[in-house]
């Protein structure tokens, strides 16, 4: 069943700062899971309203805040008021076709990012928003639907296994976006498993409907690229910044996410390059399968161009023609022209022509 999704033309007209949901409603509802945790303890539960959420800040440790469904525009204004978050953000989180960016509020960072999965019942590239707020204790994420996404992070922290409980909210900004970039390399992974399938199948039998599946992966590729290269400069940016929120020793975690990044555009662009070279070898494969269909051709009318010679001159109507009051004459005229056919062959073939 096809979803309802708004379009940024909507917005055509009204205020900066109108929190207006722009994109695909992914969930019926709107779901709210709440952990907070310190050294010592972790409260993990489920809440429905903003006003819960805002009861429980004010502790020591750190308060994570998964929102799953961003159509609720009401709901989501109530959560920015209590953790007093500007309009413009809150307008950002729910324009789900954001590029990903950084930006300081001082108070807090917001990030947006693209989180890219390979959709094995679609057969495509599926791509939703997650923004991430990072505040004095706090971290917020929004994402479009349901998914294991953030899993083992609050594996992580159940577990009190790393450096995740004993750190504040940057830490666990830092192992949100991991997670984002981490899942790119299964995606890569299941695109090159696809791009080397399609390299076999062009090179043993080029049909239409490679051409096709070529079109949809370097499609599929520019989605990919449009998503990481702005996300270089993200994860750059929070290495720089120079921020409170941002304690010393970040910048090196923060690197390897930044690394991981230079890794998956480096082999974005090696897929691009490598679907470049595809076409050219498709199309050279089509173009050498017609000359060999248009040698057999030229072979067979060239071998009847002097039978054809031979049946129209004994078919022509004069009366005084010897041969054709000869009793072998007919077998004669056979074996002229069977003899010129294999001479003919044994020529082209000496002349290595076929």
């Amino acid at each position: 069943m096809a979803r309802h999704r708004t379009k940024r033309s909507i917005k055509a007209g009204m205020p900066p700062g109108a929190l207006v949901h722009v994109g695909e409603a992914r969930e019926e509802q709107v779901a709210m899971r709440l952990i907070g945790y310190d050294p010592e303890r972790v409260l993990d539960r489920t809440v429905e309203r903003a006003e819960d959420v805002a009861d429980l800040r004010g502790g020591t440790g750190t308060l994570w805040l998964d929102v799953v469904g961003l159509h609720n525009p009401i709901l989501l204004e109530k959560l920015g008021q209590a953790f007093a978050l500007h309009p413009l953000l809150m307008e950002d989180v729910l324009n789900t076709d954001q590029r990903p960016k950084l930006e300081d509020y001082d108070d807090y960072l917001f990030v947006v990012l693209q989180r890219l999965r390979y959709d094995r019942r679609a057969g495509h590239v599926a791509q939703e928003q997650v923004s991430l707020v990072l505040g004095n204790g706090f971290v917020l994420s929004f994402q479009e639907s349901q998914s294991e996404l953030f899993e083992p992070v609050r594996q992580r922290i159940h577990a009190a296994k790393g450096r995740l409980r004993g750190q504040g909210p940057d830490a666990l900004l830092h192992a949100l976006l991991d997670a984002v970039v981490d899942e790119y390399f299964g995606l890569l992974e299941r695109l090159g498993e696809e791009i080397e399938h399609l390299e076999t199948q062009i090179l043993d039998r080029p049909s239409p409907i490679s051409m096709r599946t070529l079109h949809r992966l370097k499609r599929e590729l520019m989605a990919v690229r449009r998503s990481v290269w702005p996300l270089r400069e993200v994860i750059g940016g929070l290495e720089r910044l120079e921020s409170p929120l941002l304690k010393p020793g970040l910048d090196l975690y923060l690197r390897d996410v930044y690394d991981h990044t230079v890794h998956v555009i480096d082999t974005v662009e090696s897929y691009r390059d490598m679907l470049a070279g595809m076409l050219d070898v498709y199309l050279s494969a089509l173009s050498n399968r017609m000359n060999e269909v248009m040698k057999v051709l030229t072979v067979i009318s060239t071998l009847f161009i002097p039978l054809t010679f031979i049946a129209g001159l004994y078919g022509m109507n004069f009366k005084y023609m010897p041969e054709l009051e000869w009793h072998w004459g007919y077998f004669a005229v056979l074996g002229v022209m069977a003899g010129v056919v294999l001479g003919m062959l044994v020529f082209f073939r000496r002349k290595r022509w076929f």
